[in-house]
């Protein structure tokens, strides 16, 4: 496998790469729409489920009222028992999220070696950080960059307005994450080393597939990172 030498820092999504956002995000679905049929509403479950997911799909996962669209759907509109009940079996879902085994050790690991180690996401930044602190890795990181935050989608001009609020060049950068276009293609556009990781729902999608561009490496597991990655020259 390709080593990369000469980097300072690296930069990890969040979704799918430091934890299994899929699995979770599909758990605390069934859980709420178990929750809502328990508290009354009638619906099939399965049907129910797809019709979330359609919502979340049209809406986007930032939409704050997707389990209301679903109790209005099958007619229990301001129901508001129904929806309560959905929503706290979501959140209470959330308790049980845990990283990827390997990644708490391997984030120290890399922090020991005296790389400076940053999460850059995507997303709405209150809900970024409820991961991350859910998760028990806030504290690990040196700083964390949300797109919100930053004003700009995860592109190019994401990554750049990052490296230079740190005064990095991209050369001494690694982007690690599991989606091609947010992670992989837009880092190496603005000119970082980057690692793709194959977890989640993005796993299968063919490198080269969007413009030609490949990831520097594939991993599937965080802790390969360990053995591609030169330690940081001293200053």
């Amino acid at each position: 496998m390709k080593k990369l030498s000469g980097i300072k820092a690296i930069f990890f999504d969040i979704d799918d790469t430091l934890f299994p956002s899929t699995e979770f995000a599909a758990l605390a679905r069934r859980n709420a729409v178990r929750a809502m049929i328990e508290a009354g509403m009638k619906a099939d479950s399965e049907k129910a489920l797809v019709k979330l997911g359609a919502i979340v799909k049209k809406k986007g996962s930032n939409y704050d009222r997707h389990l209301n669209d679903l109790a209005d759907y099958f007619g229990h509109k301001n129901d508001y028992k129904v929806i309560a009940a959905g929503i706290a079996a979501y959140h209470n879902t959330k308790g049980s999220i845990m990283p990827f085994p390997e990644v708490p050790r391997t984030l120290l690991s890399l922090r020991d070696r005296g790389f400076l180690i940053y999460a850059a996401t995507k997303g709405n930044a209150l809900k970024q950080w409820d991961k991350l602190i859910r998760l028990g890795l806030h504290l690990i990181f040196h700083d964390v960059f949300v797109s919100e935050e930053l004003g700009v989608e995860k592109s190019p001009e994401f990554y750049s307005k990052i490296l230079k609020r740190l005064k990095l060049s991209p050369s001494e950068t690694v982007m690690v994450g599991d989606r091609l276009d947010k992670d992989i293609v837009a880092s190496k556009e603005a000119g970082m080393f980057a690692v793709r990781v194959l977890k989640g729902k993005y796993a299968k999608e063919k490198q080269g597939k969007l413009v030609g561009v490949r990831a520097d490496c594939e991993i599937r597991d965080l802790n390969e990172l360990l053995s591609i990655l030169d330690k940081p020259k001293k200053k």
